[in-house]
């Protein structure tokens, strides 16, 4: 085979790149919720983008191409790779925040059920308790116990009220759930 019809490496080029990295859209149907703080982190990493990151690798990349021959110029061609990965980024916390329908919790008014933003403590079949809170897709951080709303354990809670017995959907098959208890930030 001619070299001319292979490629060095196996990567993609650029233009496949810049759709890889691009997290899954929402479910079509589902509006983009989230909490106030998730918004807030959300709109300081844009800004921290702007006005920090980008200028800085914008600097670095002008400095390198200055420098003459660029297929060789690793602060050039790497600065090039960076710059594309926060513009991707940009687009994407621009698209997510603009979708955004900001939900805050404490302006719950119907406590003793489980919405958007509760925090829930259930126990499972085994005997095991486990809290969650409910936040926004964008807002999902298993470690701390946050779900996202669209998950099916939140999505089998949802309106669930204390002492109820709810079936949850798992890999494992059907489980179910008691509520044992819900409360609201705040």
């Amino acid at each position: 085979m001619s070299k001319a019809f292979t490629r060095e490496n196996d990567t993609p080029p650029e233009s496949e790149l810049d759709d890889l990295d691009d997290p899954a859209p929402l479910p079509q149907g589902f509006k983009n919720y989230m909490t106030p703080p998730g918004f807030q982190r959300m709109q300081e990493e844009l800004r921290h983008l702007l006005r920090v990151e980008r200028p800085k690798v914008v600097e670095v990349v002008s400095w390198a191409a200055g420098n003459g021959d660029r297929s060789e110029n690793g602060d050039y061609l790497y600065g090039k790779k960076r710059l594309r990965e926060i513009d991707r980024r940009i687009r994407f916390l621009n698209k997510r925040l603009e979708s955004a329908v900001v939900v805050n919790p404490q302006d719950q008014k119907n406590r003793e059920q489980v919405f958007f933003g509760a925090i829930v403590t259930y126990a499972r079949e085994d005997g095991s308790e486990n809290t969650i809170t409910i936040v926004g897709a964008d807002e999902v951080d298993p470690d701390r116990g946050h779900v996202s709303w669209i998950s099916p354990i939140a999505r089998a809670l949802l309106k669930a009220r204390e002492g109820d017995l709810v079936d949850v959907r798992t890999p494992a098959g059907m489980e179910q759930v008691e509520v044992l208890e819900i409360r609201y930030a705040g």
